[in-house]
Order: structure tokens, then sequence, then C-alpha cells
């Protein structure tokens, strides 16, 4: 048996490369063209020639606020529910092309499911983490509303395991199964993993689990250590509802590797740039999924891509894996500051470099602070630079001029820092 899905996994990094950027192309064309959303959003745009990541990042990104925005828009005039981003929806149902399931998400938001036994494309996560044909799998992730359960069901059937669609909640009859059908592996998120093996221990039934993968959440690496002390190994995934699997752990647990499905950027939060390899950013996701075209679509996510190779042999790039929230926005004496803002003030000056905007004080009495990373001490420029941000924010605030590398690698554009005794 393999130790690889397939050899996608392992091809050389300049061959996917290629391959995806080869790709790209179309995929925009076809954006444009099969959704009323991006025919709005990239109206204008020469798809033939988005052939490069360069040309790519050159495209707005897309964040989930404006999705919601656009479905709701659209659902309250009668029309897509989904807001203009998807190919396909359930009036298609009678086509091959209509969709399977729709769900909702926090917001709400609703996703479209497109046609295919793994159209999430969860299968690879499953296999790096040891999911194998004819296992039983006990899948705690919610077939309610959201996909996430049927996410985790459609790709471990894929790989011909059989599923017990246990949802979440109801841990005593959650244990009877378990205990009764004895599954080796658990799909589910950590936490309540962990609260089934502590009930377990409790009440003296033994658990045959060997394998877990999860997600919704962080696993701490001690939880993680804890679980493979009972005998449970755990790997961790991220995907969303929108975009499905976008990276995976392996056994080297080294950060995450992308899936071969999307194409991927770190940009600073609040802007659609992308950074310096090892900065900390936001995680931009295009899908190459003709169903749900979603072209450079902020994930809201932090993370920062990671050097070298995976020690397992697959050679798709890596990132660190969740590091907290892009989405910054603070309220500063009644007045909605965005990180965007604070981009621009930054993008006006060639001379800055790296950003971050500290709001300290005590209730109704707030401060901001730029700090600004830049070479040397440039005359006037701290002065100017504060008058940029009064004109951007419309609020007053310091400016404190720091060395190159100054500023904590964290993604952190907006800083809260007050006291709220």
């Amino acid at each position: 048996m393999s130790e690889f899905f397939d050899t996608l996994e392992t091809r050389d990094p300049a061959v996917r490369e290629a391959a995806q950027m080869a790709a790209l192309p179309d995929q925009v064309a076809h954006a444009q063209a099969s959704t009323a959303a991006y025919a709005e959003i990239l109206r204008g745009v020469d798809a033939a020639a988005v052939t490069s990541r360069a040309a790519l990042a050159a495209l707005p990104v897309t964040r989930k606020h404006a999705l919601l925005e656009r479905q709701q828009a659209a659902r309250a005039a009668g029309g897509d529910p989904f807001g203009g981003f998807s190919t396909i929806g359930w009036r298609a149902l009678a086509r091959p092309a209509g969709a399977r399931h729709v769900y909702q998400s926090p917001g709400p938001i609703y996703e479209p499911e497109g046609a295919g036994s793994d159209y999430w494309r969860l299968a690879r996560a499953l296999y790096a983490a040891g999911f194998r044909a004819g296992d039983l799998v006990h899948n705690c992730f919610s077939y309610h509303l959201t996909p996430g359960g049927l996410m985790m069901d459609g790709g471990a059937t894929a790989l011909g395991c059989t599923v017990f669609p246990g949802g979440v909640g109801n841990t005593e009859l959650q244990l009877q199964a378990m205990a009764e059908l004895r599954p080796q592996a658990y799909l589910g998120t950590p936490s309540f993993l962990r609260i089934l093996v502590e009930k377990a221990a409790e009440t003296g039934v033994a658990l045959s689990l060997q394998r877990a993968l999860v997600g919704g959440e962080a696993l701490p690496p001690s939880l993680r250590d804890w679980l493979r002390e009972r005998g449970i190994d755990a790997f961790q995934s991220y995907a969303t509802a929108d975009l499905g699997l976008i990276a995976y752990e392996t056994a080297a647990r080294e950060g995450l590797l992308l899936d071969e499905g999307v194409i991927v950027e770190i940009v600073r939060p609040g802007t659609g740039d992308p950074v310096p390899e090892g900065e900390v950013g936001e995680v931009v996701v295009t899908a190459l999924n003709r169903a749900y075209p979603l072209v450079r679509f902020g994930t809201g996510d932090l993370s920062a891509t990671l050097p070298g190779r995976c020690p397992t042999g697959r050679s798709a790039p890596r990132i660190k894996g969740w590091m907290g929230r892009a989405d910054q926005t603070t309220k500063v004496r009644g007045m909605f500051v965005h990180p965007g803002q604070v981009a621009e003030v930054l993008r006006r000056f060639p001379e800055a470099g790296r950003g971050r905007l500290v709001v300290s004080g005590a209730m109704a009495d707030d401060r901001m602070t730029l700090r600004v990373e830049v070479g040397g001490t440039p005359e006037g420029l701290a002065a100017r630079l504060a008058d940029t941000l009064r004109d951007v924010t419309k609020l007053r605030g310091e400016v404190e001029l720091v060395a190159p590398g100054g500023l904590p690698n964290d993604g952190k554009v907006i800083e809260d820092a007050r006291r709220y005794e």
C-alpha cells in the first residue's frame, strides 16, 4: 500500500506550480463567465493574462463579509441565495451540475455542495492521518445545517471507510456506540475527543480508537501528546465550508501541507499584498473548483509559510497552521479603524516598512500610536505619518519609528492594548 494518496503529492514543486498557474487563467475566465459576482468583481480583467502569482496578486481579495453582504442583498431581492458566487443552484437538481446539498454557516452564509464522491477533497488529509479502506470511522462533526459532518463523511467513504454518523453531543450514547462497534478512527473536534476519552476512563469503557483527524479548533501539542499517551494518534486538518480542504498535517508534525486543489497566498491583513516567506499574514485561497470558483477568497485566518520540504517526501508548500484571526477592526473614540486603513497610511510612504497601530489607555481615554519599521531616521517622517493617519482614520494619533525587525511577527496590524477594568 502506498505511503501517499496519489502521485500529485510527490511531484516536483516546479511542476506543481506550473500546473496550477496553467489552470489559473481558465479558472478566472470560468468565474467571470459563469458567476454574476465575479463578472462584476473581475470586470475588465484579462483572464488569459493571469498566469503567475504576481498577476494573481493584482486581483481583488473577496472577504467573507463581502460574500455575506452579496448573499443578503440577493436574497432580499428574491435572487440567487449564493450571492452570485456559485455556478450551480438547487433548482438545477435534475441536472448533473446541480447542487447535491445546500448548507448554512453562521452569518448566515449558504454554501452549495457540487457533484463528486469527495467534493471537499478531505480524503487526502484522512489518508495522511492513517485512515484506510475498511476502517470504521466514528464521525463527531455536525451533520446539521453546516457541512462539517458530510465534508469528512465524503472523504472517508471515498477512501473505502465505513462511517458511523455520531454528530455532536450525546456523550453517553456516543460511548455506547464506540464500545459496541469498536471503531478504529475518530473525526471531530479535539476538545470533544478529550471529553469522550475522559468519560470512557471514568465509566470503564474501553476505547478501540487508534487514530483521529480533528478540526474546527486548534490542537495544542499538549493535547496531542495527551491523546498519544492513551493510544490515539491525532492529526490536524484545516478546511472551511467555502473552500473544502486547505491544508493538512502529516506524520512529520512540521506544519500543514497545502492541498493540491487550492492556490494559497499569505497577504498583509487588510490588503491583498503578499508578504515575504515566514511573515505572518492572512490566508487567501483561490479554489480550483468549478462549482464554487472562489478567486482570492480571504479566510480571515492568520498563518505563515514554512521553508523547505516535508520530511515525509511530500513536496507541497507548507504553512505553520492557524495563528489567529486577521480581522482586527477596532473601535476607537466611537469610530471603527480597519487594518486596511493602516495599510493605506503605510502605502503612501515608500520608506516605511511594516506597521502596527497600538490602541492603549483606559475606557473613554483611547490613545493611538502607529509604530512603523523604518531604516534610519528620515527627517519629518513621523510628523508626515501622523498627518496621514489623521487624514485616513479621522482620528489623531502618535507615531513611533522603530528599527527594521522591531515589530513582532504575529500578523497583528492593530493591537488593542486598552484596559477595561
